[in-house]
C-alpha cells in the first residue's frame, strides 16, 4: 500500500506531493490514517519565515492531527481501530521533567512536522504513549452534543490545548478577568475556555470580523485600533469595575503572535497581573521590563500542552462548551499551497483544516 504526503523542501518553495510506501509502526508506535490536520501559524513560520525545523528538510509539516489507528506495533495493540487526537507535543514520559508533570519541556519530545514527519499526509506514524482517545460511534463520528467531526477535532491538538494549559498555569478562577489579545484560532478558543470556567472574558483584536465572531462567547470586545493604549486600559478597567470583578490580578493572554499585540498585552499590566505569552513572532519588542516589578506582576511563556490535559479539553469540545465548527473550515489536502497563502495573506479568519 502507498501513502501520500506533502513535503516542504525549502522555505517559500511550493510544497510537493510525494507518494511513498505505507510505513509500518515500530514497537510502541501506531500507524494513523489522518482524518484532518489543522494549519497553524507555526507551520507558516517554518514555510514563510525560515524558522528552522529540528528535522532537516524536506519534511512533511502539520502538528494538529486527528485520525483512526490502522495498525499498531508491539505494546500498542490496544489502540488499533480507535479514533485519536495526536498531541502536538509528545514527551518521553520517563525523564525528570516528565515525572514532575512538565512534559512540554521534555528535551526529547516529539512534535509532528518538526521532530518527525507531520500530518499533511494520508498517514503518519507516531508514538502511542501520548494519544488521546476520542469516543466515536461505529461510523467514527464523535459522540458529542456539539456535532463536531473527528477532522474538526484535529485543532484540539494545539489551538485549543495550548491556551488551556496557559489558563491552568495562570491560576484563572471564576473570580478573575481573562483578557485575550488576538482572538484568531488560539485566542478565540482560549477565550471560550476561560468563559466556560466562569471568568469575565475580554477579547481584543484589530480585525472586526474576528471580534464579531467571538462576541457571542465573551463578555465584551475591543478593537485595539480604536483606542490609544492608556484609554484602552482604562476602558477595560471601567468595564471590570462595572461587573464588580476584582480590579487587580488580571489574567492577560497574548495570543496574536504579533509585535503590536505583545506591546498591547504588556501595556495592560496591572497590580498582581499575570501575562501569558502564547503567540509567537520573530519580531523583537521593546518594553519596560521594570513594569513587572512595579506592578508585582509576572510574565511567562507557554509551549504546547502536556498530554494529561487532553481528556479535559476534549470533554469541553464534545459538550459544546468550546465551539469548534463555527471557527474552522475544511479544505482538500491537495490545496495545501493555496491554503497556506490564504492564511499568510490573512484572507480568512477561520482556521483551515486539511482533509486527505
Amino acid at each position: 500500500m502507498e501513502m501520500i504526503s506533502w513535503k516542504m523542501s525549502a522555505p517559500g518553495k511550493p510544497i510537493e506531493k510525494v507518494i511513498s510506501p505505507l510505513p509500518a509502526p515500530g514497537p510502541g508506535e501506531v500507524l494513523l490514517k489522518v482524518a484532518g490536520c489543522g494549519v497553524c501559524h507555526t507551520d507558516l513560520g517554518f514555510y514563510y519565515n525560515g524558522v528552522r525545523t529540528k528535522t532537516p528538510l524536506p519534511l512533511t509539516l502539520g502538528h494538529e492531527i486527528s485520525g483512526i489507528v490502522e495498525a499498531a506495533g508491539a505494546g500498542a495493540e490496544h489502540w488499533e481501530k480507535k479514533a485519536v487526537i495526536v498531541p502536538a507535543v509528545m514527551p518521553c514520559g520517563a525523564c525528570d521533567v516528565c515525572r514532575r508533570g512538565k512534559g512540554n519541556i521534555c528535551p526529547v519530545q516529539k512534535m509532528p512536522g518538526n521532530d518527525i514527519p507531520g500530518g499533511f499526509a494520508s498517514h503518519i506514524v507516531v508514538p502511542a504513549g501520548s494519544l488521546c482517545a476520542v469516543p466515536v460511534d461505529d461510523q467514527y463520528r464523535p459522540i458529542s452534543t456539539s456535532g463536531v467531526t473527528l477532522a474538526e477535532l484535529s485543532v484540539l491538538a494545539d489551538a485549543i490545548t495550548t491556551p488551556y494549559q496557559s489558563i491552568v498555569e495562570s491560576g484563572l478562577t471564576g473570580e478573575d478577568t481573562a483578557i485575550f489579545v488576538g482572538v484568531g484560532g488560539v485566542g478565540g478558543f482560549g477565550a471560550q475556555i476561560a468563559h466556560a470556567l466562569g471568568a469575565l472574558v475580554v477579547a481584543m483584536d484589530i480585525d472586526p470580523d474576528k471580534l464579531k465572531a467571538i462576541a457571542p462567547y465573551v463578555d465584551i470586545t475591543f478593537n485595539a485600533l480604536e483606542l490609544p493604549a492608556k484609554e484602552l486600559k482604562k476602558a477595560v478597567s471601567d468595564f471590570i469595575k462595572s461587573r464588580k470583578k476584582r480590579p487587580t490580578e488580571w489574567k492577560i493572554f497574548e495570543t496574536s503572535g504579533t509585535a503590536a499585540g505583545q506591546k498591547t498585552a504588556f501595556g495592560l499590566l496591572t497590580y498582581g497581573a499575570s501575562l501569558q505569552v502564547i503567540g509567537f513572532t520573530m519580531d523583537t519588542v521593546e518594553i519596560r521590563l521594570s513594569n513587572l516589578m512595579a506592578f508585582h506582576a509576572m510574565a511567562r511563556g507557554n509551549w504546547g500542552c502536556v498530554p494529561e490535559h487532553y481528556p479535559a479539553v476534549l470533554k469541553l469540545a464534545l459538550a459544546g462548551s468550546v465551539r469548534i465548527t463555527p471557527f474552522v473550515k475544511t479544505y482538500p489536502l491537495g490545496e495545501i499551497n493555496e491554503v497556506f497563502e490564504l492564511v499568510h495573506q490573512r484572507k480568512t479568519s477561520l482556521r483551515p483544516i486539511l482533509i486527505p
